[in-house]
């Protein structure tokens, strides 16, 4: 009979968690991509809710959530989409934050170009050198800033070949069509290391710093999946998942001014 008890207290809390358990829509910059899939599957496991991840540039994200799109959360590879969005009114006041610090990385896929530091720039033994738009990529603007600080823009300009966002300006350089390229580091390391081809890690003094922020929709403000999963980002295990990706983790919380009277 106590056996039974039990049973049928185990039975009823597995159906509690259940009931409770939410679906969401995540949509987030394609440049995390490797590390919000991780991220999302240990969350799922561990809380019960599910995650539909909907990954793209952030500037046409940022034009889907101004148009309605039923996205939850919204993961973005810089702080002006968030900030604008928060000036708009059109997330949960107070729930934007640095989520991760990227980092930008000269890379070959090809471990016979010797990619050290910015010789290989230098230097003109290549034919095309891919970047992000950075009118639309904030991966971009930092590969042009440090072009800049290099003197190496104008020198290099007639080779570059612009991927719309960071994932396409990764897939010029993987493939071949370009042989070299400024990239996330996330993109290419495992734990740290750059798990093929060459690369240079460019020294953050040489562009801003790449702030990556997420933002709670007003659509999910009352959402116990969205906040948990924030919560779990910022935890200590979001925050490993994080670092071993390639990026920096940032807990500096940024407080939005209220929307509204």
């Amino acid at each position: 009979m106590k056996s039974r008890k039990v049973l049928l207290f185990i039975f009823f809390l597995v159906v509690g968690v259940v009931s409770h358990a939410e679906q969401i829509t995540v949509a987030c910059a394609s440049n995390f991509s490797g590390a919000m899939k991780e991220i999302v599957a240990v969350f799922e496991q561990q809380s019960g809710h599910q995650v539909n991840l909907v990954f793209g540039s952030s500037g046409r994200i940022y034009a889907q959530i101004k148009n309605g799109a039923p996205f939850d959360i919204f993961f973005s590879a810089d702080q002006q989409k968030p900030m604008a969005l928060a000036t708009e009114g059109l997330i949960v006041s107070h729930s934007r934050f640095t989520y991760a610090l990227g980092a930008l990385v000269l890379w070959s896929s090809n471990p016979a170009v010797n990619v050290e530091q910015a010789e290989v720039v230098r230097q003109h033994n290549y034919t095309k050198l891919a970047i992000a738009n950075p009118k639309l990529a904030p991966y971009g603007r930092a590969a042009v800033e440090a072009l800049d600080s290099l003197g190496l823009s104008d020198a290099s300009r007639n080779k570059w070949i612009q991927g719309e966002n960071i994932a396409q300006t990764f897939q010029f350089v993987s493939t071949g069509n370009a042989e070299i390229g400024f990239v996330a580091l996330s993109q290419v390391t495992v734990d740290g290391e750059i798990k093929n081809g060459s690369g240079w890690i460019v020294p953050s003094s040489l562009y801003s710093p790449i702030k990556q922020d997420v933002v709670l929709l007003r659509k999910a403000e009352q959402s116990e999946a969205a906040r948990a999963l924030l919560d779990f980002v910022q935890g200590q295990q979001g925050q490993r998942i994080v670092e071993a990706f390639g990026y920096q983790h940032s807990s500096i919380e940024i407080i939005d001014v209220p929307y509204g009277p």
